[in-house]
């Protein structure tokens, strides 16, 4: 028999490669003891990048959803792992060095084993100080390669940089093929490579399924050193998640390998509760594409875990460029030539900004350089014309060194808008904070929590956690929920079906005179902003709503008459409206 094989459950990673928010604590709890039921995991990730910000997002302490899924896993001796980003830690932009070290002791505490570190530009200066904060505060530090398939991401250049984690403390390395676009031989070799420099340490492989390549990638690695494998659970399995478990134990067991059996009753079991989760609310945020595989990656090479997000940006972009071409009376763009175009796009501006790995957030800074691209390129702009200030920190070198060579159109670009190229270390430039927030956590009569968890969290996620105390994140979180709701009913209702749904439980808003909405007036109708409520605000009674002005020159207010929430809006800031036409819809608070 071949050696042992050992399996994790990226729990936390399926749902992040699914839609955009993450189970409660509860559901948590409940599906926790089930996972240890099944019998074949040594380990399970229970949280990581975008988690704790998604909790927060729902109106949830992510403090306590973390010491509760990793009780019992602690408990029986499973190994817990999370998700680390490197300088950007447990969101899209960098964190200040005090911040960072404080999350490994609070990570520590709740119960968090292992922190996968990667960066996603492979840039090691921004992994060794996570490894040695790691170490000191208790955890097992696995340094990472994020894998993608490039002419400048080579063997040795992978090698290099596992060996350089190493030294610095690494005690496993992890190939992070977050693409599942490393080719099967590639990711055997260089798993052998590692091994045989260094025969102590583990490997862990994590592969997405998107373009097909992952069963294959597993065997090789497997065959060739590899110790532990991230698979997946249905019903999110596949698609653009990992591998189930099932089959890539049936695989390795038939290979020889000795791997551990599956609680089959178990397994029917957690699964049932997943799409119990999905069924209560969770559905709701999940796009059904996220289910399919698709060789189209493999030529742009985006990751699995932002396609959710990715295809609602297409979406309004394709608008867009839909409307200018109606009025050059052009044909329109159906989703499927613009993801093609995007694809295309993606393909073009990767090597131009130097072959950054397409992990987040250097996957989304190329994905979104290439959306606006298609935008400005259908409206005769050329490329490179809306670019932010994070898609040029990735191209002048702000979060880390560039594999690659940056297009000389890029660097004359940035000397004749002033930017200019960084070699600095990336931490250096960021400054500690830590005690800014300690005292915002002082004026405000906020505990710092258990293990300074509470002060780590508005550290961490500031807007995040302000929302979350005030109470803003739940009811945003409510809104954002109904309005999943409604648009699902919306698509089996007829749009008369839908609105007599809509309308039977919200009262009209109707305009007490003819003229011209304002959303928002700052008595001035030239320059009054053009601002719009978002559906799910609140209005308490008799507060303003909006402004109309009147064919004679007056603006008059419109109250809000009982209160309640925003679900419909119906006249845009600036249209004209007619006495007694309907504004907008408002929910009462009893409905």
């Amino acid at each position: 028999m071949k050696k042992k094989i050992q399996f994790s459950l990226v729990y936390r990673d399926m749902w992040q490669s699914s839609g955009k928010f993450q189970p409660l604590k509860e559901q948590l709890e409940k599906i926790a003891p089930v996972i240890i039921e099944m019998g074949c995991f040594s380990r399970v990730e229970t949280n990581g990048g975008a988690f704790e910000q998604v909790n927060l997002l729902a109106g949830e302490n992510p403090n306590d959803a973390v010491r509760a899924f990793c009780k019992p896993f602690n408990e029986v001796g499973i190994k817990t792992h999370m998700l680390d980003r490197g300088l950007n830690a447990l969101r899209m932009y960098p964190v200040p060095d005090d911040v960072r070290e404080l999350m490994y002791k609070v990570k520590h505490a709740q119960g968090v084993d292992i922190p996968r570190i990667f960066d996603g530009l492979n840039d090691v200066r921004n992994i060794i100080p996570s490894i040695r904060w790691a170490k000191a505060a208790g955890m097992t530090p696995q340094g990472t390669l994020c894998i993608t398939t490039s002419p400048v991401h080579t063997l040795e250049y992978y090698c290099d940089i596992a060996d350089k984690e190493i030294e610095a403390g690494a005690e496993e390395i992890c190939l992070k093929d977050m693409a599942g676009i490393g080719q099967p031989a590639f990711l055997g070799k260089l798993t052998k490579m590692i091994k045989d420099r260094h025969p102590e340490i583990i490997i862990e492989y994590h592969g997405h399924s998107g373009p097909g390549l992952s069963m294959a990638s597993i065997l090789e690695v497997c065959n060739n050193g590899a110790d532990i494998i991230d698979t997946a659970i249905e019903p999110l399995s596949w698609g653009k998640v990992h591998p189930d478990i099932i089959s890539v134990q049936s695989m390795l067991k038939n290979e020889g390998f000795d791997v551990p059996e599956i609680n089959m009753a178990a397994y029917m079991k957690a699964r049932s509760l997943t799409q119990q989760f999905i069924d209560e609310w969770l559905g709701y945020f999940i796009n059904p594409a996220n289910k399919q595989m698709s060789s189209l990656l493999l030529g742009c090479g985006l990751p699995g875990g932002m396609m959710g997000s990715m295809m609602a940006d297409l979406g309004g972009i394709r608008n867009t460029i839909n409307n200018l071409r109606k009025k050059k009376g052009e044909e329109e763009l159906s989703m499927d030539d613009m993801l093609v175009r995007l694809f295309s796009e993606v393909e073009y501006v990767w090597p131009r900004v130097g072959y950054p790995p397409l992990v987040t957030p250097f996957s989304q800074y190329v994905k979104n350089i290439a959306l606006m691209n298609l935008l400005t390129i259908e409206q005769g702009k050329g490329r490179f014309v809306m670019m932010d200030d994070s898609m040029w920190g990735m191209i002048l070198g702000k979060s880390g060194k560039i594999p690659g060579t940056i297009d000389p159109v890029l660097v004359d670009l940035a000397a004749k808008q002033g930017r200019e190229f960084t070699d600095a270390d990336p931490h250096t430039l960021i400054p500690n904070a830590l005690d800014d927030f300690r005292k915002e956590m002082a004026d405000n009569g906020w505990e710092c929590g258990k293990d300074d968890e509470e002060l780590f969290e508005l550290a961490m996620h500031p807007e995040q956690y302000r929302n979350y105390k005030s109470g803003q994140a739940k009811k945003n979180f409510l809104a954002d929920l109904q309005s999943a709701k409604d648009a699902e009913l919306g698509s089996q209702l007829t749009p008369e079906q839908l609105a007599e749904f809509k309308h039977a439980k919200a009262d009209a808003i109707v305009a007490p005179v003819k003229g011209q909405v304002f959303w928002e007036f700052n008595g001035d109708a030239e320059a009054a902003p053009s601002v719009e409520p978002f559906i799910g605000k609140e209005y308490a009674e008799g507060d303003t709503f909006c402004y109309i002005l009147a064919p004679w020159g007056e603006f008059v207010e419109v109250k809000a008459a009982m209160g309640g929430k925003l679900v419909e809006i119906n006249a845009r800031q600036g249209s004209k409206i007619g006495k007694s036409d309907v504004i907008a819809y408002i929910q009462r608070p009893e409905a």
